[in-house]
């Protein structure tokens, strides 16, 4: 719709403040970088470049001399000054990844419009250029509307995150917002990794949190922006990296935490952290990432241990059904 090849049923699309729901694509204000940079093979980087500028006369409209000024200036901001002369095969992915944004920005659109651009880059380079795009978006101050399937890379990279699901819009907030205090259960589950478990608000402890019953236990949690009445069936929200574990030796946590007494069932070792399962009294399963600064003794599968979080690191979410990996596996194929 932003782009102009559907109409919207309602509403309106303001670039710069000017609606152009009805405006065709051709005659709008915006680009596009797509997934596969569609590039010119048989162009230079320069002319590639050069393509928008000379399609718009832009020296006949500006003067002689303004299309070679515009290119340069955009070579310079992408960092490809010295690869002018080459053409496409002869660039690397990230490359060829800056040509096709410096086509697109050359004529400063209102809006970029960006469909999965890094989708094709290995994982290191993907994340050089996700802060290589951050710096180009803050030199050139025009919008970016980034799609994509990585949730890291949203969190990364964006001002204003869009959830979506089926469709429809679930939640629009900051990524702080988006990661700390999701609005349904699917965007806890969709925006990084979260333990989600069915549970059932008891009654309130204070004015800042209320009580739920959960993992065989009765605990304290920050409420959500959904209101859930006394007795009303919820799903507790609490991130992996949020919860402390100590052995059964030690004394029980003390203080205002939350503690449950649950089972290593299994450990992998992901670099930064060890993610542990664990099970709970009421056989939940209880994922945390553990790091260093928590000097645990070497756990094995079947050893018992407290895991304790803080109330605040907790939220109370609207019941939902929690979406399973293959859920989520299916949901993205069909997208």
């Amino acid at each position: 719709m932003i782009a102009g090849f559907e109409t919207p049923t309602e509403g309106a699309i303001r670039l710069e403040g000017t609606d152009v729901s009805r405006t065709p694509p051709n005659k709008r204000n915006v680009n596009t970088v797509f997934q596969h940079y569609a590039l010119f093979p048989h162009m230079t980087v320069w002319d590639n470049v050069a393509y928008g500028p000379r399609s718009k006369k832009l020296d006949k409209a500006r003067g002689k001399g303004a299309v070679r000024k515009s290119v340069d200036n955009l070579l310079e901001i992408v960092r490809l000054t010295d690869f002018a002369e080459r053409r496409p095969d002869q660039l690397s992915g990230g490359q060829q990844q800056r040509v096709a944004l410096a086509r697109a920005l050359v004529n400063y659109p209102s809006a970029l419009l960006l469909d999965e651009p890094l989708g094709a880059l290995d994982l290191k380079l993907r994340h050089a250029m996700q802060f290589e795009l951050k710096r180009i978006q803050r030199e050139v101050g025009i919008t970016f509307v980034y799609v994509t399937h990585d949730q890291e890379e949203a969190l990364t990279m964006s001002d204003r995150i869009a959830v979506m699901n089926a469709g429809n819009v679930d939640q629009i907030g900051t990524p702080n917002e988006i990661y700390d205090r999701p609005a349904t259960v699917f965007v806890a589950s969709f925006i990084g990794e979260a333990n989600l478990w069915a549970g059932r608000r008891t009654g309130r402890a204070n004015r800042d949190f209320v009580e739920i019953e959960v993992l065989g236990s009765t605990l304290k949690a920050r409420p959500g922006d959904t209101t859930i009445e006394p007795g009303g069936v919820a799903t507790l929200m609490v991130r992996p990296e949020r919860i402390k574990v100590s052995p059964l030796s030690n004394e029980a946590p003390t203080g205002d935490v939350a503690s449950v007494r649950a089972t290593v069932s299994d450990l992998t070792f992901l670099g930064p952290v060890v993610r542990l399962s664990l099970t709970a009294p009421d056989d939940s399963t209880i994922i945390a990432h553990v790091g260093p600064e928590q000097d645990l003794p070497m756990l094995r599968p079947g050893d018992e241990v407290f895991v304790c979080w803080a109330p605040e690191a907790s939220l109370v979410l609207p019941a939902a059904d929690i979406p399973t990996i293959e859920h989520l596996e299916e949901m993205l194929d069909d997208s």
